[in-house]
């Protein structure tokens, strides 16, 4: 898996300056029509947080799941999350807007606590044809605006934003509002977000530091047991199969897309001994490692 693209390496491989010096202390947000960048993309996390609408057929591959889009989607992704886009159909249309966590963070408490930008919710929405029109006219409005020089303009993409964002709340099933009121989903929120920054591991030297239950729930200042129950209680998995899970997935794209000796991805992925690994990973895929690279 390639590494994390952050905003200056996203401009330069689109071939666009922006007007502004980019900071991490300092909001950004930009708007574009997909012509800008239709892919395909290769399979990495970026460090900024997207939002698209795509108008055109193609693959998305994102965590661990693989879904084929053949009707106007809207994608969200955060910087946790590693995806990827290819092309299918020809046409490839639509609208993105892009933004970093200091424009999040700022003055926005909604748009981190929504399903759509937490882990273990559904990043695609599938909007009818009104809705795709409305949406449409709001990126245009957002690029207008983005062109323009008014002092506030970040202020009203952000409130252009949120509207984008509630035409997916409107299909978001009506468990996750409820979800994310209780103390037991923030518990697990944190813990999934714990999880996945765990991840990629992208070099030898690296290695899990949080391997159990125990492990996240002293990281998280939370009994063990209670980490557990509120984990269960919203996923519907045990914390040691959200553990066991997420490790199985970077051992896979380990496996996969690096020539690492099993035994340095054993080693990363804290096992002491590479027949653990060999053992864990076969009773988890029915293959061995080694297997799994033929």
């Amino acid at each position: 898996m390639e590494k994390s693209e952050d905003l200056n390496a996203f401009y330069d491989r689109i071939k666009y300056k922006p007007d502004e010096e980019l900071s991490l202390s300092k909001p950004h947000i930009n708007v574009f029509e997909r012509s800008a960048c239709t892919g395909p993309l290769t399979y990495s996390r970026r460090d900024y947080y997207k939002l698209t609408l795509i108008l055109g057929e193609g693959r998305l591959d994102y965590a661990d799941k693989s879904i084929h889009i053949d009707r106007p989607a809207l994608l969200f992704s955060n910087p946790l999350i590693p995806y990827n886009w290819q092309n299918i159909s020809k046409e490839q249309t639509g609208w993105f807007c892009i933004f970093n966590e200091f424009f999040v963070k700022q003055r926005d408490e909604l748009l981190t606590d929504l399903p759509m930008f937490q882990l273990g919710y559904d990043k695609v929405y599938f909007p009818d044809e009104n809705s795709v029109k409305e949406i449409t006219d709001l990126y245009r409005k957002m690029m207008a605006e983005n062109e323009g020089s008014y002092i506030y303009k970040q202020d009203v993409l952000r409130n252009y934003l949120h509207l984008i964002v509630h035409y997916a709340l409107k299909m978001e099933p009506a468990k996750n509002d409820a979800q994310t009121q209780n103390a037991a989903s923030r518990i697990a929120s944190l813990f999934m977000e714990l999880l996945e920054r765990q991840f990629p591991i992208d070099s030898m030297q690296n290695q899990l530091k949080l391997k159990s239950a125990n492990d996240y729930a002293c990281q998280l200042s939370v009994h063990t047991n209670h980490l557990n129950r509120a984990v269960k209680e919203v996923t519907g998995k045990t914390t040691t199969e959200h553990i066991a899970g997420r490790t199985i997935i970077e051992a896979k794209e380990l496996l996969v897309h690096t020539d690492w000796p099993v035994a340095e991805i054993a080693y990363c992925l804290g096992f002491e001994y590479p027949a653990y690994f060999n053992n864990f990973y076969k009773k988890a895929t029915g293959m061995t490692p080694k297997e799994a690279r033929l």
